[in-house]
Order: structure tokens, then C-alpha cells, then sequence
């Protein structure tokens, strides 16, 4: 059986609301397990054993947040050239922007060399005050759809040997 594993940090509940979605996309395929991993708790050897990614997280500061940067530190040359052409999907919970923070995870997929299989997804909550910044974010319907698409989409490659 192949395996999925979806790695996100939230701390407004946004990030966390799309990685669910994809989980919930991605779980309608029988022929893959789904894990569904807070970067705190991921390991090198979560990053081995999986066969597919998506890598979830919010902006921060115009990055990637620093739970994400820690798991990413923590894992990244212990599985350096042992996961080489496994696919990946980068879903982003911005306030404004969010392209430095896939660009950050593509620049570290590609040192992995992993395959993005899909573009990548930022939901902007347009949260621009510290009060908006750190209020608890609900993420849209459709956005949610994209999130479950994407993850429902990289599961049935992984499924189907696509990957």
C-alpha cells in the first residue's frame, strides 16, 4: 500500500483546515494511507517511509513558519538522496502573499529532488493588522474543494503508479 503523508503547522487553524481537506481528499482512495503529521511530530523516518507529500504551512513574515523550517532542518539530510522523484503538492495559508514561502519549500524539494505534481496552492486571508494576523482563521469552501482536489489528485497518482 502506498503511502501519503501530509505534514502542516498552523497556528490560526488555517493551514490546519487545508491540510484536513487534503487528508479528506486524499482518503477516497482505498489504495493509499493517509498520515496526517504536525511538523513538531514528523520524523526523517515519516519523511522514508512515505511515498508522496504535501507540505502545508502558514506565512509567516514572509516565509515559511519556523515549525515548518525546524521539521524541514530536522529531516532534510537524513533524507537527502533517498527519496529522489517521490511527488510532492505545497499548500500555503498566507495573509498577503505566500509566494516566498513556496518558494522556499520548492528551493528545499528540489534539493531533495522531489516532483511537484500540481501548482501551489496560497489561500490569502488577507489578514493584515495583529489583530486579524492572530485571530483564528475559518478558510473558505471552495478554497477547502482545492485543497481536497489536490490531495484526492496526488493520492490516485500515488494509487495508480502515475508517481
Amino acid at each position: 500500500m502506498k503511502e501519503l503523508l501530509i505534514v502542516f503547522h498552523s497556528m490560526t487553524g488555517g493551514t490546519r483546515q487545508m491540510a484536513e481537506a487534503a487528508m479528506r481528499g486524499a482518503a477516497t482512495e482505498r489504495e493509499v494511507r493517509v498520515r496526517l503529521l504536525h511538523a513538531a511530530e514528523a520524523r526523517a523516518e515519516d519523511v522514508l517511509h512515505a511515498d508522496g507529500y504535501v507540505f502545508a504551512t502558514p506565512e509567516n513574515l514572509a516565509a515559511i513558519s519556523g515549525i515548518m523550517k525546524d521539521f524541514f532542518d530536522r529531516t532534510y539530510y537524513a533524507v537527502l538522496e533517498r527519496i529522489t522523484g517521490r511527488p510532492y503538492a505545497t499548500l500555503v495559508c498566507a495573509g498577503s502573499d505566500g509566494s516566498n514561502a513556496v518558494r522556499q519549500i520548492e528551493r528545499i524539494c528540489t534539493g531533495w529532488r522531489l516532483k511537484a505534481v500540481c501548482e501551489p496552492l496560497i489561500v490569502c486571508t488577507h489578514a493584515q493588522t495583529p489583530e486579524a494576523i492572530l485571530a483564528p482563521k475559518r478558510i473558505g469552501a471552495e478554497d477547502l474543494r482545492r485543497c481536497e482536489e489536490i490531495g484526492a489528485a496526488i493520492a490516485a497518482g500515488l494509487a495508480l503508479g502515475i508517481f
